[in-house]
């Protein structure tokens, strides 16, 4: 939880030094209190003709009540907190590569069956509020499951992964966008500035692209991140896998390198405010999973807190009557 407070009035706690005045007052009369004791030297009779004194507990009433000023001050400078609260509007779009690459061991048991592992985290992780749908890719991209908040369809479709030959990531950016349903047509095509001016609200929406290649077929990937930015829409990208990764495919001689490539998947991502990130082995997939679900799936809002202030105060107060009445028969 966050403890940080912050206040919308700070000048107001200035008053705090009235409080603390009060303190050295309090402090000064004691000690004034004291001398005047000293000076009757008799102490036997002291103690006959004095009744016996409560010792500390004559200091708690004001030192309770002295803290519940304090606690009100902090109230009438109206406190508050960054609250870290679900996202309910958003909705984000997970792009899984399907390619034959993903079938590298480099990674244990193999690509595949840990970016499975990892995307079930990720939807576990996400508020269930928040609209996630998921596409495929390998040669061609497809909407698996449209955006929706049944974990259970979503967790059903990464189970069902199968590799394709071929990466189509640009097919992926527009097959997501679409799902979203996102205008993608260039309007720098065929359409007058007038007719492209108009005013329209930021989607609320994100996409999470993971991938271990680059590009083989389809529409670059320069021309889907151009239309994500166009619509608002960032792409965070994760290259997952080492520069190590081989595969072995039929009627080829040898292994096949299927080294990562960080930086296409970099590219799209600046190139859409978006994040990038990398990922060499399980663990680290869901670490980087985890970090994007909390950056996305969550907002921090300011949340008032003057009525905790104000509540501290009155048990306070309490405590301090409370304690004079047991022990002084009076109020404080």
């Amino acid at each position: 939880m966050n403890l940080d407070v912050d206040f919308l009035q700070p000048q107001r706690l200035w008053l705090l030094l009235g409080v603390l005045a009060l303190v050295v007052s309090y402090v000064a009369m004691q000690m004034r209190r004291s001398s005047y004791a000293v000076r009757f030297t008799n102490l036997a009779l002291l103690d006959k003709v004095a009744p016996r004194r409560p010792g500390w507990r004559r200091h708690l009433p004001a030192l309770l009540m002295v803290t519940a000023l304090a606690a009100m001050v902090g109230a009438f400078a109206q406190p508050g907190r960054m609250t870290r609260v679900p996202r309910e509007r958003a909705t984000i779009m997970v792009a899984i590569d399907t390619s034959l690459s993903m079938k590298a061991t480099d990674v244990e048991p193999n690509r595949l069956e840990a970016a499975q592992v990892a995307a079930h985290s990720f939807i576990d992780g996400l508020p269930e509020r928040l609209n996630v749908g998921l596409v495929t890719f390998n040669g061609i991209a497809k909407v698996a499951v449209p955006p929706t908040r049944n974990r259970e369809e979503l967790h059903a479709a990464v189970d069902q992964l199968r590799l394709g030959e071929r990466t189509a990531i640009g097919e992926a950016i527009f097959a997501s966008l679409d799902a979203l349903g996102v205008d993608t047509t260039d309007p720098s095509v065929g359409t007058s500035d007038s007719e492209t001016s108009t005013d329209k609200e930021e989607v609320p929406a994100r996409i999470v692209l993971m991938s271990d290649g680059s590009t083989t077929v389809g529409r670059p990937d320069a021309q889907a991140a151009a239309a994500a930015k166009r619509a608002g829409v960032p792409v965070y990208t994760i290259a997952f896998g080492t520069p190590y990764g081989t595969i072995d495919l039929p009627g080829q001689e040898g292994p096949i390198s299927v080294a990562v490539n960080p930086e296409a998947l970099a590219a799209i991502a600046n190139a859409t405010d978006g994040k990038a990130f990398t990922a060499e082995t399980g663990a680290q997939l869901e670490q980087v999973y985890s970090d994007i679900g909390s950056s996305i799936g969550y907002t921090t809002e300011h949340r008032d807190i003057t009525t905790t202030f104000v509540g501290v105060s009155l048990v306070l107060l309490f405590g301090a009557a409370i304690g004079s009445q047991l022990w002084f028969s009076r109020l404080p």
